[in-house]
């Protein structure tokens, strides 16, 4: 699998010279965040050799390399998940690629259901920690060479960071939640009996990616924060099924706000 971070990065390299300072990935339907930024070069996921390719509606498929306030930012306009079938390991991939590249800090967003009855839909969620013991560890196996074999998750999601955030979206009049995210590894929504099970366990959103995007980051020694999107309240929750196409409405609604708050922070991170 290391072999495939290598050929990504040179072809990389063979299309730009670009070295992101920043990267940010977007989640379900939060791709188009990234338009109207000024694009220094975007490449999609499929032109690269040995890359994960996102399959799910909402998920662009690049890289969107820019310029924001004289910084380098990288967009990743959709990202690819355990669900889809690809090995744990692959679905980090693009950051350690990122990180290779040469970038330090990563901004992680997502579209989650609310487990916390004092959530609605629509709401943001500040990322204060994760639970990611229902997927495997992104981190087994062989060790990649730039991180230690036994990693600290203590600061996953950098409190520097995390602080920067909240004071941003106070600026911006952002109202902005805060809570654990738990990772599980769909593609099916839980159950009203799995919902339960993360409520008593601590989370207040529950997704099917990030978290192992999160230990990864750290493993290679990039600084990390992320946000939810919470597009729905998860199952049991209230009397409407659930379905992809409601946390794309959602998602859609709240993406000028999430744009705001993303572009916002770059400019001090």
């Amino acid at each position: 699998m290391f072999e495939n971070i290598d050929k990504a990065y040179e072809y990389i390299r063979t299309v730009t010279d670009f070295k992101p300072e920043i990267a940010v990935t977007l989640g379900s339907g939060l791709g188009d965040v990234a338009d109207e930024i000024e694009e220094v070069c975007a490449i999609n996921y499929r032109d690269i050799p040995g890359f994960p390719v996102s399959t799910v509606a909402g998920h662009r498929g690049r890289f969107f390399f820019c310029r924001i306030n004289g910084k380098n930012a990288a967009f990743m306009q959709g990202r690819v998940h355990y669900y889809e079938g690809y090995p744990i390991k692959e679905t980090v991939l693009p950051l350690r690629v990122l990180h290779k590249m040469g970038c330090k800090t990563l901004m992680l967003t997502n579209a989650a259901g609310g487990v916390n009855f004092n959530f609605s839909a629509g709401d943001l969620m500040l990322i204060r920690d994760h639970i990611s013991c229902f997927v495997p560890s992104p981190l087994i196996g062989e060790n990649y060479p730039e991180g230690t074999r036994f990693p600290d998750m203590s600061n996953v999601y950098d409190t520097k960071l995390c602080d920067m955030i909240r004071s941003t979206a106070a600026e911006l009049g952002i109202s902005l939640k805060e809570g654990v995210y738990m990772q599980l590894s769909g593609p099916n929504y839980e159950t009203p009996a799995e919902v339960r099970m993360c409520r008593l366990l601590g989370a207040d959103a529950v997704g099917m990616s990030t978290a192992c995007e999160a230990m990864a980051a750290v493993h290679c020694g990039m600084k990390g924060c992320g946000a939810s999107c919470i597009t729905h309240l998860a199952a049991g929750m209230s009397i409407k099924p659930l379905s992809h196409d409601e946390v794309k409405e959602i998602a859609d609604i709240k993406a000028p706000q999430i744009k705001r708050l993303i572009l916002e922070c770059i400019k001090k991170f």
